[in-house]
Protein backbone atom coordinates (compact mmCIF):
# COMPACT_ATOMS: atom_id res chain seq x y z
CA UNK A 1 0.00 0.00 0.00
CA UNK A 2 2.53 2.41 0.95
CA UNK A 3 4.38 1.83 -2.70
CA UNK A 4 1.21 2.47 -4.58
CA UNK A 5 0.68 5.61 -2.72
CA UNK A 6 3.90 6.85 -2.72
CA UNK A 7 4.50 6.34 -6.77
CA UNK A 8 2.75 8.93 -8.19
CA UNK A 9 4.07 11.62 -5.79
CA UNK A 10 7.76 10.32 -7.38
CA UNK A 11 6.21 10.33 -10.48
CA UNK A 12 5.06 13.53 -10.35
CA UNK A 13 8.78 15.13 -8.74
CA UNK A 14 10.50 13.25 -11.78
CA UNK A 15 8.29 15.37 -14.04
CA UNK A 16 8.87 18.09 -12.51
CA UNK A 17 12.40 17.75 -12.30
CA UNK A 18 12.73 17.19 -16.14
CA UNK A 19 10.23 20.54 -16.94
CA UNK A 20 13.14 22.35 -15.48
CA UNK A 21 16.13 20.74 -16.64
CA UNK A 22 14.30 21.40 -20.40
CA UNK A 23 14.19 24.45 -19.08
CA UNK A 24 17.75 25.40 -19.00
CA UNK A 25 18.68 23.23 -21.92
CA UNK A 26 16.68 25.29 -23.83
CA UNK A 27 18.95 28.78 -22.70
CA UNK A 28 22.25 25.95 -23.46
CA UNK A 29 20.97 25.32 -26.59
CA UNK A 30 20.45 28.79 -28.05
CA UNK A 31 22.71 29.13 -30.90
CA UNK A 32 25.72 31.71 -30.11
CA UNK A 33 24.53 34.10 -32.62
CA UNK A 34 21.31 34.87 -30.32
CA UNK A 35 23.71 36.30 -27.06
CA UNK A 36 25.99 38.13 -30.26
CA UNK A 37 25.55 42.07 -30.29
CA UNK A 38 24.33 42.62 -33.79
CA UNK A 39 24.73 45.53 -35.91
CA UNK A 40 21.72 46.81 -38.34
CA UNK A 41 22.92 48.32 -41.71
CA UNK A 42 20.97 49.51 -44.61
CA UNK A 43 23.29 49.91 -47.60
CA UNK A 44 23.30 50.23 -51.55
CA UNK A 45 23.96 47.80 -53.96
CA UNK A 46 28.38 47.19 -53.42
CA UNK A 47 28.58 49.36 -50.39
CA UNK A 48 28.63 46.49 -47.26
CA UNK A 49 30.94 43.47 -49.74
CA UNK A 50 30.98 40.23 -47.84
CA UNK A 51 34.44 40.54 -47.09
CA UNK A 52 34.34 43.69 -45.55
CA UNK A 53 31.17 42.88 -43.57
CA UNK A 54 32.90 39.66 -42.39
CA UNK A 55 36.01 41.60 -41.08
CA UNK A 56 34.12 43.46 -38.98
CA UNK A 57 31.94 40.88 -37.40
CA UNK A 58 35.25 38.88 -36.52
CA UNK A 59 37.15 42.02 -35.35
CA UNK A 60 34.20 43.12 -33.21
CA UNK A 61 32.72 39.92 -32.16
CA UNK A 62 29.43 41.30 -33.34
CA UNK A 63 26.84 40.08 -36.21
CA UNK A 64 25.84 42.54 -39.12
CA UNK A 65 22.80 42.39 -40.89
CA UNK A 66 22.49 44.13 -44.13
CA UNK A 67 19.43 44.90 -45.59
CA UNK A 68 19.73 45.88 -49.35
CA UNK A 69 18.06 49.22 -50.76
CA UNK A 70 18.05 50.49 -54.36
CA UNK A 71 15.91 53.93 -53.90
CA UNK A 72 15.52 56.74 -52.45
CA UNK A 73 12.10 56.16 -51.58
CA UNK A 74 12.65 52.40 -49.82
CA UNK A 75 15.00 54.57 -47.80
CA UNK A 76 13.40 56.72 -46.61
CA UNK A 77 10.03 54.62 -45.83
CA UNK A 78 12.17 52.07 -44.13
CA UNK A 79 13.63 54.44 -41.81
CA UNK A 80 10.82 56.80 -41.71
CA UNK A 81 8.43 54.13 -40.96
CA UNK A 82 10.83 51.45 -38.75
CA UNK A 83 13.79 53.87 -37.27
CA UNK A 84 13.94 51.44 -34.64
CA UNK A 85 15.05 48.22 -36.57
CA UNK A 86 18.01 49.97 -38.15
CA UNK A 87 21.45 51.55 -36.86
CA UNK A 88 23.11 52.98 -39.70
CA UNK A 89 22.51 54.00 -43.23
CA UNK A 90 24.08 55.54 -46.82
CA UNK A 91 22.47 58.53 -47.98
CA UNK A 92 22.80 60.50 -50.41
CA UNK A 93 23.84 64.66 -49.32
CA UNK A 94 21.05 66.28 -50.60
CA UNK A 95 17.97 63.23 -49.16
CA UNK A 96 19.82 63.61 -45.52
CA UNK A 97 18.47 66.73 -44.96
CA UNK A 98 14.95 65.53 -44.89
CA UNK A 99 16.30 62.82 -41.94
CA UNK A 100 17.75 65.81 -39.89
CA UNK A 101 15.04 68.06 -40.01
CA UNK A 102 12.23 64.83 -38.77
CA UNK A 103 14.96 63.70 -36.62
CA UNK A 104 15.67 60.33 -37.71
CA UNK A 105 19.32 60.57 -37.64
CA UNK A 106 21.57 61.93 -34.42
CA UNK A 107 24.71 63.63 -34.89
CA UNK A 108 28.48 61.79 -35.35
CA UNK A 109 31.22 61.86 -33.30
CA UNK A 110 33.69 62.65 -35.69
CA UNK A 111 36.46 61.84 -33.51
CA UNK A 112 35.40 58.13 -32.82
CA UNK A 113 36.34 57.62 -36.95
CA UNK A 114 39.72 58.47 -37.00
CA UNK A 115 40.40 56.58 -41.14
CA UNK A 116 38.48 60.40 -41.54
CA UNK A 117 41.84 61.62 -41.54
CA UNK A 118 43.07 59.66 -44.07
CA UNK A 119 40.14 61.19 -46.71
CA UNK A 120 40.98 63.64 -49.63
CA UNK A 121 41.23 66.85 -48.16
CA UNK A 122 38.10 67.97 -50.08
CA UNK A 123 35.83 65.48 -48.17
CA UNK A 124 37.35 66.79 -44.41
CA UNK A 125 36.17 69.73 -44.29
CA UNK A 126 32.96 68.62 -43.52
CA UNK A 127 31.47 72.51 -43.41
CA UNK A 128 32.50 73.08 -46.92
CA UNK A 129 29.94 70.41 -47.79
CA UNK A 130 26.36 71.35 -47.87
CA UNK A 131 23.96 69.41 -46.03
CA UNK A 132 26.55 67.30 -43.58
CA UNK A 133 26.71 69.96 -40.79
CA UNK A 134 23.45 70.93 -38.88
CA UNK A 135 23.44 73.37 -36.13
CA UNK A 136 26.83 73.29 -35.77
CA UNK A 137 26.48 69.41 -35.30
CA UNK A 138 28.27 66.73 -38.05
CA UNK A 139 25.35 64.11 -39.36
CA UNK A 140 27.24 62.66 -42.72
CA UNK A 141 30.68 60.94 -43.50
CA UNK A 142 31.41 61.03 -47.23
CA UNK A 143 31.59 57.63 -48.08
CA UNK A 144 31.51 57.70 -52.38
CA UNK A 145 30.83 59.57 -55.37
CA UNK A 146 30.03 59.57 -59.15
CA UNK A 147 27.89 61.83 -61.78
CA UNK A 148 24.84 59.93 -63.96
CA UNK A 149 25.89 60.36 -66.92
CA UNK A 150 24.38 58.56 -70.05
CA UNK A 151 26.14 55.36 -71.10
CA UNK A 152 25.64 54.35 -74.73
CA UNK A 153 25.89 51.24 -77.24
CA UNK A 154 28.99 52.18 -79.64
CA UNK A 155 27.68 49.98 -82.40
CA UNK A 156 24.04 51.81 -82.70
CA UNK A 157 25.55 55.48 -81.28
CA UNK A 158 27.68 56.50 -83.84
CA UNK A 159 28.95 59.69 -81.71
CA UNK A 160 28.25 60.44 -77.72
CA UNK A 161 25.28 61.97 -76.61
CA UNK A 162 25.75 65.49 -76.03
CA UNK A 163 22.81 66.34 -74.76
CA UNK A 164 20.28 64.74 -72.01
CA UNK A 165 17.56 65.00 -74.81
CA UNK A 166 19.11 62.13 -76.30
CA UNK A 167 16.83 60.25 -74.06
CA UNK A 168 14.10 61.65 -75.89
CA UNK A 169 15.12 61.23 -79.18
CA UNK A 170 12.88 59.12 -81.47
CA UNK A 171 15.13 56.83 -82.87
CA UNK A 172 15.78 55.01 -79.89
CA UNK A 173 12.43 54.51 -79.46
CA UNK A 174 12.18 51.11 -78.06
CA UNK A 175 16.07 51.06 -77.41
CA UNK A 176 16.05 53.47 -74.08
CA UNK A 177 16.84 51.86 -70.44
CA UNK A 178 15.94 54.58 -67.41
CA UNK A 179 16.08 54.49 -63.83
CA UNK A 180 12.62 53.87 -62.29
CA UNK A 181 12.34 57.45 -60.06
CA UNK A 182 10.92 59.97 -59.75
CA UNK A 183 12.99 62.86 -57.86
CA UNK A 184 16.03 61.64 -60.77
CA UNK A 185 13.83 61.74 -63.82
CA UNK A 186 11.47 64.93 -62.65
CA UNK A 187 15.47 66.85 -62.78
CA UNK A 188 16.25 65.55 -66.30
CA UNK A 189 13.38 66.90 -67.64
CA UNK A 190 13.74 70.17 -66.13
CA UNK A 191 17.07 69.98 -67.39
CA UNK A 192 16.12 69.07 -71.61
CA UNK A 193 13.42 72.03 -70.64
CA UNK A 194 16.43 74.21 -69.69
CA UNK A 195 14.26 75.23 -66.33
CA UNK A 196 16.96 77.57 -64.16
CA UNK A 197 17.24 74.67 -61.90
CA UNK A 198 16.56 71.08 -62.30
CA UNK A 199 16.37 70.33 -58.11
CA UNK A 200 13.57 73.42 -57.82
CA UNK A 201 10.16 73.33 -60.38
CA UNK A 202 8.07 76.39 -60.72
CA UNK A 203 4.52 75.83 -60.45
CA UNK A 204 4.05 76.88 -63.54
CA UNK A 205 6.18 74.10 -65.20
CA UNK A 206 5.11 71.15 -63.28
CA UNK A 207 2.94 69.95 -66.23
CA UNK A 208 5.45 70.87 -68.99
CA UNK A 209 8.06 69.30 -66.90
CA UNK A 210 5.48 65.89 -66.56
CA UNK A 211 4.43 66.47 -70.52
CA UNK A 212 7.93 65.35 -70.81
CA UNK A 213 8.51 63.03 -68.54
CA UNK A 214 5.74 60.99 -70.88
CA UNK A 215 7.25 61.40 -74.15
CA UNK A 216 10.81 59.92 -72.86
CA UNK A 217 8.57 57.06 -71.33
CA UNK A 218 7.46 56.31 -75.00
CA UNK A 219 11.15 55.44 -75.59
CA UNK A 220 11.70 53.15 -72.47
CA UNK A 221 12.13 49.67 -72.98
CA UNK A 222 12.72 49.12 -69.07
CA UNK A 223 13.13 50.16 -66.00
CA UNK A 224 15.75 49.10 -63.38
CA UNK A 225 16.73 49.89 -59.95
CA UNK A 226 19.79 47.70 -59.06
CA UNK A 227 23.01 48.15 -61.11
CA UNK A 228 23.13 44.74 -62.12
CA UNK A 229 19.66 44.74 -63.07
CA UNK A 230 20.77 47.69 -65.52
CA UNK A 231 23.41 45.76 -67.15
CA UNK A 232 21.39 42.78 -67.42
CA UNK A 233 18.53 44.85 -69.17
CA UNK A 234 21.17 46.59 -71.71
CA UNK A 235 22.49 43.51 -72.96
CA UNK A 236 19.69 41.09 -72.91
CA UNK A 237 17.65 43.83 -75.02
CA UNK A 238 20.29 45.78 -76.98
CA UNK A 239 19.68 48.83 -75.88
CA UNK A 240 21.27 51.66 -77.49
CA UNK A 241 20.98 54.46 -74.22
CA UNK A 242 21.28 54.33 -71.01
CA UNK A 243 20.32 57.04 -68.00
CA UNK A 244 23.11 55.95 -65.23
CA UNK A 245 21.98 56.46 -62.30
CA UNK A 246 24.87 54.69 -60.56
CA UNK A 247 27.33 56.24 -62.70
CA UNK A 248 30.53 54.58 -62.95
CA UNK A 249 29.13 51.14 -60.92
CA UNK A 250 27.05 50.38 -64.52
CA UNK A 251 30.09 51.52 -66.68
CA UNK A 252 32.12 49.07 -64.90
CA UNK A 253 29.31 46.27 -65.07
CA UNK A 254 29.09 46.76 -68.69
CA UNK A 255 32.41 46.80 -69.56
CA UNK A 256 33.22 43.38 -67.10
CA UNK A 257 30.57 41.56 -69.27
CA UNK A 258 32.54 42.47 -72.60
CA UNK A 259 29.99 45.39 -73.53
CA UNK A 260 31.38 47.92 -76.38
CA UNK A 261 29.83 51.12 -74.63
CA UNK A 262 30.79 54.99 -73.92
CA UNK A 263 29.95 56.89 -71.42
CA UNK A 264 28.95 60.55 -71.75
CA UNK A 265 28.78 63.55 -70.14
CA UNK A 266 25.71 66.10 -71.30
CA UNK A 267 26.29 69.58 -72.07
CA UNK A 268 23.52 70.22 -69.65
CA UNK A 269 25.53 68.81 -66.61
CA UNK A 270 25.62 65.62 -64.70
CA UNK A 271 23.17 64.87 -61.67
CA UNK A 272 26.01 63.93 -59.26
CA UNK A 273 25.56 62.31 -55.79
CA UNK A 274 27.43 62.27 -52.96
CA UNK A 275 26.88 59.21 -50.50
CA UNK A 276 26.98 59.59 -46.58
CA UNK A 277 26.67 57.19 -44.18
CA UNK A 278 24.52 58.37 -41.23
CA UNK A 279 23.58 56.88 -37.83
CA UNK A 280 19.98 56.63 -36.79
CA UNK A 281 18.21 58.28 -33.63
CA UNK A 282 17.13 54.37 -32.57
CA UNK A 283 20.77 53.32 -32.78
CA UNK A 284 21.18 50.23 -30.14
CA UNK A 285 25.12 50.53 -29.93
CA UNK A 286 26.22 53.85 -31.10
CA UNK A 287 29.78 53.07 -30.27
CA UNK A 288 29.44 50.17 -32.68
CA UNK A 289 27.70 52.18 -35.39
CA UNK A 290 30.90 54.54 -35.21
CA UNK A 291 33.10 51.96 -35.78
CA UNK A 292 31.15 50.52 -38.53
CA UNK A 293 31.77 53.54 -40.55
CA UNK A 294 35.39 53.77 -39.70
CA UNK A 295 35.69 50.12 -40.99
CA UNK A 296 34.04 51.38 -43.98
CA UNK A 297 36.70 54.17 -44.92
CA UNK A 298 39.41 51.02 -44.28
CA UNK A 299 41.96 50.05 -46.76
CA UNK A 300 39.77 47.29 -47.63
CA UNK A 301 36.87 48.62 -48.20
CA UNK A 302 38.34 51.35 -50.19
CA UNK A 303 39.78 49.57 -52.19
CA UNK A 304 36.59 46.79 -53.07
CA UNK A 305 34.59 50.04 -53.57
CA UNK A 306 37.47 50.73 -56.90
CA UNK A 307 37.98 47.91 -57.92
CA UNK A 308 34.99 45.67 -57.67
CA UNK A 309 32.61 47.78 -58.07
CA UNK A 310 33.93 50.81 -60.32
CA UNK A 311 32.96 53.81 -57.74
CA UNK A 312 34.79 56.74 -56.21
CA UNK A 313 36.28 56.77 -52.69
CA UNK A 314 36.51 59.51 -50.83
CA UNK A 315 40.13 58.09 -49.57
CA UNK A 316 42.24 58.17 -52.84
CA UNK A 317 41.96 60.08 -56.14
CA UNK A 318 39.53 59.01 -58.94
CA UNK A 319 41.42 57.84 -62.57
CA UNK A 320 38.13 58.90 -64.06
CA UNK A 321 38.20 61.82 -65.66
CA UNK A 322 35.08 64.36 -64.65
CA UNK A 323 34.05 67.95 -66.09
CA UNK A 324 33.85 69.54 -62.86
CA UNK A 325 32.35 72.48 -64.50
CA UNK A 326 29.63 70.13 -65.74
CA UNK A 327 28.93 68.23 -62.11
CA UNK A 328 25.44 69.39 -60.74
CA UNK A 329 26.11 68.41 -57.16
CA UNK A 330 22.55 67.25 -56.01
CA UNK A 331 20.35 69.71 -54.02
CA UNK A 332 17.20 69.18 -52.22
CA UNK A 333 14.23 69.28 -54.64
CA UNK A 334 11.02 71.08 -54.13
CA UNK A 335 8.66 68.32 -52.87
CA UNK A 336 10.17 65.18 -53.30
CA UNK A 337 6.62 63.60 -52.61
CA UNK A 338 4.79 65.18 -55.23
CA UNK A 339 7.79 64.12 -57.71
CA UNK A 340 7.52 60.41 -56.78
CA UNK A 341 3.50 60.29 -56.76
CA UNK A 342 3.74 61.84 -60.30
CA UNK A 343 6.29 59.27 -61.65
CA UNK A 344 4.22 56.66 -60.58
CA UNK A 345 1.53 57.62 -62.57
CA UNK A 346 3.73 58.27 -65.65
CA UNK A 347 5.37 55.03 -65.06
CA UNK A 348 2.13 53.12 -65.21
CA UNK A 349 1.09 54.73 -68.32
CA UNK A 350 -1.51 57.39 -67.79
CA UNK A 351 -2.17 60.49 -69.71
CA UNK A 352 -1.27 63.98 -68.76
CA UNK A 353 -4.83 64.53 -67.34
CA UNK A 354 -4.76 61.59 -64.79
CA UNK A 355 -1.16 62.27 -64.00
CA UNK A 356 -1.76 66.09 -62.78
CA UNK A 357 -5.41 65.18 -60.95
CA UNK A 358 -5.01 66.29 -57.48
Amino acid sequence: MFFQSALPKIFVGRKQLLLVAAFLLSFIALPVWAATPVLRVLAWPGYAEPEVVQSFEKRHGVRVEVTVITSDVSLWQKISMHNMDYDVFAVNVAELQRYITSNLVQPLQPEQIPNTHRQLVRFRNLAAIPGLVSGGKTFGIPFTYSEMGLIYDRKQVSAPPTSIAALWDTQYRGKVIAYDGGTHNFSLAAQKLKLKSPFHIAEADWQRVAENLIGMRRNVLGFYTQPEESAELFLRHKAALMFANYGMQQVHLLKNAGADIGYAIPKEGALTWLDCWVITRSVRDPELAHAWIDHLLGEQASRLLTERQGLASTMVESTATRPEDRLLWLQPPEDTGRREKLWGRIRSGDKLSRVMAP
